[in-house]
């Protein structure tokens, strides 16, 4: 039997509304409708995945190509300029995903994204090259706000944390497509010096195109839908949703169920974002913060840039480099899926001090023996797989804390000044940064680079221990009240 309706009543001109649509959501077993939305949302992380990727594989192919010619500082000014894209399409569409609905912008992110990266593989200078990778970065961005949200809004709170990080652990399968693909079109023999890297940015358009239709199937998110007074069109959504899982034998009970009182709002005032975000919770804020800057200079910093230390430091052919990268994706595919259950079994806190905490440890060691000249190219590349085993895990829960640490009103822009503040701190000057390192051949300038990135990371590591929000297994609306609800004695 179905759960009593979604009960409204007007009070001083403001619907004020009782739901346990919520806690309906978090009492569902994970069934097909879950599997649908991971792929059909989750795909962010891979085509993110394979740009970065890409940026890395072609490095050689766009310093040799005739038309382009770029130096190592070019191509690391290349990566920032997708970063400064993520940053600023992250901030502008995370607070239009809160106004305007979850459903609407991961259609317009995408079709940004397309247009973006095709146009990219038509570069014909470093001026056009740099404009259409910061576009390419902002439909990203986008997109991180709209799909993290709506697949935080969907997932049952008992398995939220290895849920998101699973999905995010998929940036590196289109890590490996970028790496496959790389290999066999930047190949001479197959195409011309100066059409593989073109032929590669293609693969993400062809990807997008492909995923589009199927996005159209998507409901709204009925938490977005419930705090803007929609109530009945939530209802409708989550009752759908209930009699597939009915259809396909699943028996729901209707015990334990969870009452909100909410009061409708068609927005969230800047103000009272900047309020929540910087004084009601402040210590989430730093934690945030912390999180996401530390991982994002580790992570740009490095990865943008690791094609650079094969080729200048190892004398690796430009159009091999795929083959390395190949073991270095495992290694971050497999570390949030593998430690992602620890997360909602051991708890955010401990798990996410201690992966932070484990990649700086390992970062440091791989760093010195590099600097020595202990580390042959294969040694140098399982040591990186190593590490970012643990990194990735640490990564993906970043994104995890911000986008489950903040009420459901602000949820996409408090993702969005996050991921852009974070980024911008870290991961714009990392590549950069990097760059420039490289270009000086000095092994111990490299080194002092990998000990900022395990300076960010340890010192993350001991504000996540301090301060950390324990919200394993709760449902989101427990971990932080939404700005909408109404005490149970508010006039």
């Amino acid at each position: 039997m179905s759960a009593p309706p979604t009960t409204a009543v007007h009070e001083k001109n403001a619907t004020l509304f009782e739901t346990d649509l919520p806690s309906r959501l978090d009492r569902l077993p994970w069934g097909r409708f879950h599997s649908l939305i991971v792929v059909a949302l989750g795909v962010t992380w891979l085509l993110d995945g394979l740009e970065v990727t890409l940026a890395g594989a072609v490095a050689s192919a766009l310093k040799s190509s005739p038309s382009l010619r770029f130096s190592n500082a070019d191509v690391g000014l290349a990566g920032s300029a997708y970063i400064a894209g993520a940053v600023l399409g992250a901030l502008g569409f995370g607070w239009l995903t809160d106004r305007l609905g979850r459903r609407k912008l991961f259609f317009i992110t995408l079709a940004i994204y397309l247009a973006a990266t095709a146009a990219t593989a038509l570069s014909w200078n470093l001026a056009s090259f740099l404009l259409f990778r910061f576009l390419t970065g902002a439909g990203i961005g986008g997109e991180y706000t709209a799909i993290n949200s709506t697949i935080q809004e969907f997932t049952p709170a008992r398995v939220r944390g290895w849920t998101d990080l699973g999905i995010n652990g998929t940036f590196w399968v289109g890590a490996a497509l970028g790496a496959a693909g790389s290999l066999v079109l930047l190949d001479p023999q197959l195409l011309p010096t100066d059409w593989g890297w073109r032929a590669c940015f293609f693969i993400g358009a062809v990807l997008a195109l492909g995923i589009l239709p199927m996005r159209i199937w998507l409901p709204e998110s009925p938490r977005w839908l419930l705090t803007h007074g929609h109530e009945h069109h939530a209802r409708s959504i989550v009752e759908g949703i209930e009699t597939r899982f009915r259809n396909e034998g699943h028996a729901l009970s209707d015990d334990n169920l969870t009452q909100l009182r909410l009061r409708a709002r068609r927005h969230t005032p800047l103000r009272e974002v900047f309020h929540t975000l910087f004084n009601a919770h402040r210590r989430r804020s730093l934690v945030g913060l912390t999180l996401m800057t530390a991982q994002a200079f580790f992570y740009n910093a490095i990865f943008f840039t690791y094609a650079l230390v094969l080729t200048d430091f190892y004398q690796v052919p430009g159009d091999h480099i795929g083959w390395y990268l190949l073991p270095f994706a495992l290694g971050n595919f497999l570390g949030p899926l593998v430690l992602g259950r620890f997360f909602d079994v051991i708890g955010r806190r401990k798990m996410i001090a201690g992966t932070y905490c484990m990649s700086a440890v390992l970062l440091t060691l791989s760093g010195y023996l590099f600097e020595q000249q202990l580390l042959t190219v294969v040694t140098q590349t399982i040591s990186w797989m190593v590490i970012f085993f643990f990194a990735s895990a640490a990564a993906s829960s970043a994104y995890l804390t911000v986008s489950e640490s903040f009420p459901l009103e602000i949820r996409a822009l408090a993702i969005a000044v996050f991921y852009a503040f974070g980024t911008a701190l870290g991961g714009i000057v990392g590549p950069a940064f990097f760059g420039r390192l490289i270009d000086t051949h000095q092994r111990s300038e490299v080194f002092s680079g990998y000990l900022v990135g395990s300076a960010l990371m340890f010192g993350a590591a001991v504000v996540a221990a301090i301060w950390g929000v324990d919200a394993e297994r709760k449902p989101l609306e427990h971990v932080a009240r939404p700005l909408s609800s109404v005490l149970d004695d508010a006039e």
